[in-house]
């Protein structure tokens, strides 16, 4: 016959992991998608669902960029490993604000290793130059990225797009 005694604290400690545990499935069940305030055909400021999850193939990428209204080249045209730097500078500083305006953060993200696809956008009106679109990807998730010109006198912006016609 075995005897188990159990003490207030015991029960207090199992009582706070329970909640723990709830909370953070609670958490992980709503994280996958954000609600985003975008300029679309149908609308200024009309809410659509953007999905940044289930990122595993550069036709994920693609279907991405797609929900912004973007057209890419088939295949990107560099897919490379980067690290997110652990201490930034002021220019990663200056990158991170304009995340951080799209509602992501590379700052938890210090010293990973990430993904960056880069496409060809075809459908960038008002601009003659190449456009680019890059896009940061950290376990089958989009974590940060931007649109910008090839040129160095150009422009970089986030994935919304900007109106470009005066």
């Amino acid at each position: 016959m075995f005897i188990y005694s159990l003490r207030a604290g015991t029960i207090k400690l199992v009582g706070v992991v329970c909640v723990a545990l709830t909370v953070l499935i609670t958490l992980i069940a709503f994280v996958p998608t954000y609600a985003v305030s975008s300029q679309t055909s149908a609308g200024v400021g009309e809410k659509k669902e953007i999905s940044y999850d289930k990122i595993k193939t550069e036709g994920d990428v693609s279907a991405f960029l797609s929900q912004f209204g973007w057209t890419v080249e088939g295949s990107p045209m560099e897919t490379k490993t980067v690290t997110i730097p652990a201490e930034f500078d002021k220019v990663f500083a200056a990158y991170n604000e304009m995340q951080k305006e799209q509602g992501l953060n590379l700052s938890k993200y210090k010293g990973k290793d990430v993904t960056r696809y880069t496409f060809v956008v075809t459908n960038y009106e008002g601009y003659e130059g190449r456009v680019l679109a890059n896009v940061l990807v950290y376990r089958n998730r989009v974590i940060g990225g931007d649109i910008c010109s090839a040129d160095i006198s150009g422009f970089v912006h986030g994935f919304e797009r900007m109106n470009t016609v005066e």
